[in-house]
C-alpha cells in the first residue's frame, strides 16, 4: 500500500532528485523509495573513509613492538589470583 507524505528538503537536494528521475526515467517516488532502501541497509555499516582508518589503526598496532611481562612476574601474578580465588577473593586476604 502506498501512503503519501510531505518532507521538505533544500533546493540542491531537489534538483538532484529531479535529475536522477529524468536521467533513470524513473518516478521521483521511486527513486526516494531506491535511495532509502540503500541508505537503510547500510546503516550500521562503516563507511570506506572509516574502514581504512581502522585497517590502519590495526596496521599500526601490528608493527609495535610487544611489550611482555617478565615470565616470572606472569607466575607470580597468576599465583596471587589462584590463591585470592580459593580464599573467596582479594578482599579476604
Amino acid at each position: 500500500m502506498a501512503r503519501k507524505v510531505t518532507f521538505t528538503v533544500d533546493d540542491l537536494t531537489v534538483r538532484r532528485l529531479d535529475d536522477a528521475a529524468e536521467r533513470t526515467n524513473k518516478a521521483k517516488s521511486e527513486i526516494v523509495r531506491e535511495a532509502i532502501a540503500e541508505y537503510h541497509q547500510r546503516i550500521g555499516k562503516l563507511s570506506e573513509a572509516e574502514r581504512l582508518r581502522m585497517l590502519k589503526v590495526l596496521s599500526d598496532i601490528r608493527e609495535r613492538p610487544v611489550r611482555r611481562k617478565a615470565a616470572g612476574r606472569v607466575d607470580r601474578e597468576i599465583a596471587e589470583i589462584r590463591t585470592a580465588r580459593r580464599r573467596g577473593g582479594r578482599r579476604h586476604g
